[in-house]
C-alpha cells in the first residue's frame, strides 16, 4: 500500500493501490451489499489507481455521476487517512441538524414503545408516541 502526494505545486493525490487493496475494492463492487456511497467510492478508487485505469478526475466524476470535488476528496482521504477513511463518508464537523432527542429522551421513547399500547390499540400509534415524547 503506497499512497503518495505530489509536490506542493501540484496537490493532486496519486492513488497507487496494492494488489490486495485492488482485490478488496473489486470484491466490494461485485457484492453490491454495501451502502451505495461505499460502492461508488470503491469504483472511484479503482478508476483513479495510477497503476490501473488511471482515469482523470473529470472522467471519473462523469462516469459515476458525482462532482469532481467528491473524487478529489476520496483520493485525498485515501492518501492522508487510508483505505477505510476513503471508503466511508467524511464526518461533518458541524452537523446541519441537531439531534431531536438526547440519549435520555431516546431511552424514554424506546421504553414507552416497548410498554403496553394504549387501550383500543394493538400497538403504539406514531402520533401518540410523539405526543407522549413531547408532553
Amino acid at each position: 500500500m503506497s499512497y503518495q502526494m505530489e509536490g506542493a505545486m501540484n496537490k493532486k493525490d496519486i492513488v497507487r493501490l496494492s494488489d490486495e487493496e485492488r482485490g478488496q475494492l473489486a470484491e466490494l463492487t461485485r457484492q453490491g451489499t454495501a451502502a451505495a456511497y461505499k460502492i461508488r467510492h470503491a469504483h472511484i478508487l479503482l478508476k483513479a489507481d495510477a497503476d490501473g485505469h488511471a482515469w482523470t478526475d473529470a472522467r471519473i466524476a462523469e462516469r459515476f455521476s458525482v462532482s469532481v470535488h467528491t473524487v478529489l476528496g476520496v483520493r485525498q482521504r485515501l492518501v492522508e487517512q487510508g483505505l477505510e477513511a476513503a471508503l466511508n463518508r467524511k464526518k461533518q464537523a458541524h452537523p446541519s441538524r441537531c439531534p431531536l432527542l438526547d440519549g435520555e429522551g431516546e431511552a424514554r421513547l424506546i421504553a414507552l414503545r416497548c410498554s403496553a399500547p394504549p387501550e383500543g390499540h394493538a400497538r403504539w400509534p406514531l402520533r401518540l408516541l410523539a405526543d407522549q415524547a413531547v408532553g
